[in-house]
């Protein structure tokens, strides 16, 4: 053998263990690579899991908070509802009384008009001068007119007025001289207003 042949084996021989550890080389770097991959797709896994039951905690007290605050409208709602309630009961026990009881102080500034209006009867059984039994029912009279001024109940002013149609009612029209045309001569029954809302026109003959 030539010392040449001999150095052409060696060369082929490293040649051949450079390429096997080349191979191995690469086949080394795949199996890290792989692994590598793998390391991080699980740390991913490991690392979303945390997150995710994170947000499922977040959300669930976000359904508790929303369902304890509607709870706080409807009990809210079931309060206001029961107060309106007593409102309207009360009112209309309210306005039930106020129509039942509406002319309780008209009813008690009469009676003592009619308690007058019985003494004077009384009285004028055995009265001998008809000038107490005048004065007993011109004070009768006056109690009376001074109980419906405190109700706003007004006699109208018609004696020499100018006729008003939506205070007056013609009886009947006759010549008086000396009398202005139009106007009111007589008063055969008063007319009488409430607040100043016409209660009964006067009843007046009037001047042609």
């Amino acid at each position: 053998m030539s010392v040449k042949q001999t150095t052409e084996e060696v060369s082929e021989e490293q040649v051949v263990e450079g390429e096997l550890l080349e191979a191995e080389a690469e086949e080394t770097m795949v199996e890290a690579e792989q692994e590598a991959t793998q390391v991080e797709d699980g740390s991913g896994e490991e690392s979303r899991e945390p997150e995710q039951i994170s947000d499922t905690d977040v959300l669930q007290q976000e359904i508790e908070q929303l369902k304890n605050q509607a709870q706080e409208s409807l009990d809210k709602a079931v309060r206001a509802h029961a107060e309106l309630d007593n409102v309207r009961k009360r009112t209309l026990r309210d306005v039930e009384n106020a129509h039942k009881y509406a002319l309780e102080k008209f009813v008690n500034a009469l009676l003592p008009v009619i308690d007058s209006m019985e003494l004077g009867i009384t009285a004028a059984e055995s009265a001998d001068e008809q000038s107490n039994l005048k004065e007993g029912m011109d004070l009768t009279l006056k109690m009376f007119r001074d109980a419906l001024e405190k109700f706003g109940i007004a006699e109208i002013e018609s004696q020499g007025q100018k006729f008003d149609p939506e205070k007056h009612e013609a009886v009947s029209m006759q010549e008086l001289e000396g009398a202005e045309s139009g106007t009111v001569t007589a008063v055969l029954q008063k007319g009488y207003a409430l607040n100043g809302r016409l209660v009964r026109p006067a009843m007046v003959v009037v001047a042609k």
